[in-house]
């Protein structure tokens, strides 16, 4: 990580990450690498669907490799490269075959590290298994949800999932989130956490470099007209009032409110729910 001298209001404090010491290339692949509309959280009406979104800097597409459907072939890093559609880095890897793909790089992930997508691979750092084969106590990235479903959870930079237990059948999870759930043994891990951990400690420092990002501006519910938000209006600052708890502007309630529908197929499989502020406070 590195931090700058305040020589100006948008330096003080700031801090970047520094790609140089991993990043062993500039430039992607060219075969693995495609344009792509960047979204700007409007829908085909042109309406705001997904607020705070829109510019941002012109990217280029890494397809990236999450199904892993080349199993029993050793493959060798040949690059460390950075992407910017995500917040970890990116392996560039070379199959003993010649093919070359994008996986997600892992936290000691180097030029010339082996990796193998095998059910009878050793459960060593940046191998992909199933669940079944994995120890309890191991940290696993990009496990899927069903077999041969493609990679889902833990992919962000830094992030891992803990394997806690075997159960007839199904391998029990401790999420990021403290949440534990249940997935099929038959699911598909790699081993180890996602590399860029640092990523969650910079300091963007000034409001220019979220709109590089495709940020737009956060504006308070406070500062509206009563038309925009339901907070909006009045005299001077002011709190929510009479209403039942803060909503948001399209009118429902925010803010520590469950959103998970209480017949979500997937509610079967969560054996311990995340903590959060509500309930330490109430224990």
């Amino acid at each position: 990580m590195k931090k700058f001298k305040p020589t100006t209001p948008g330096r003080r404090g700031m801090s970047v990450i520094s790609y140089k010491k991993v990043v062993t290339r500039s430039k992607p692949e060219k075969s693995l690498t495609k344009g792509f509309r960047r979204g700007s959280g409007r829908n085909s009406q042109g309406r705001i669907t997904t607020p705070h979104k829109g510019g941002g800097h012109k990217r280029k597409f890494r397809d990236i490799d999450f199904k892993f459907d080349k199993k029993d072939i050793p493959a060798s890093v040949a690059h460390i490269e950075y992407d910017p559609n995500r917040s970890s880095y990116i392996a560039l890897v070379v199959y003993a075959d010649g093919e070359k793909r994008y996986v997600l790089a892992t936290k000691n992930m180097k030029q010339g590290s082996k990796m193998i997508v095998s059910a009878t691979a050793l459960a060593e750092e940046g191998n992909r298994l199933p669940l079944r084969e994995i120890p309890v106590g191991t940290f696993v990235n990009s496990v899927e949800l069903r077999p041969l479903s493609g990679a889902k959870i833990a992919r962000s930079a830094g992030s891992f999932v803990q394997l806690v237990a075997h159960d007839s059948g199904s391998a029990s999870l401790k999420m990021p989130s403290g949440e534990i759930r249940k997935v099929s043994e038959m699911s598909w891990a790699t081993v180890g956490e996602i590399s860029n951990s640092e990523w969650k400690l910079t300091n963007w420092g000034k409001a220019g470099r979220a709109r590089h990002r495709g940020i737009r501006p956060t504006v308070r519910g406070t500062a509206m007209n009563p038309v925009d938000h339901p907070h909006g209006g009045g005299e001077g600052v002011q709190g929510i009032g009479l209403r039942r708890g803060p909503k948001t502007r399209h009118g429902k309630l925010a803010y520590g409110v469950k959103t998970r529908r209480k017949k979500k197929y997937s509610r079967v499989h969560i054996v311990e729910r995340r903590k959060t502020k509500r309930n330490k406070d109430s224990k």
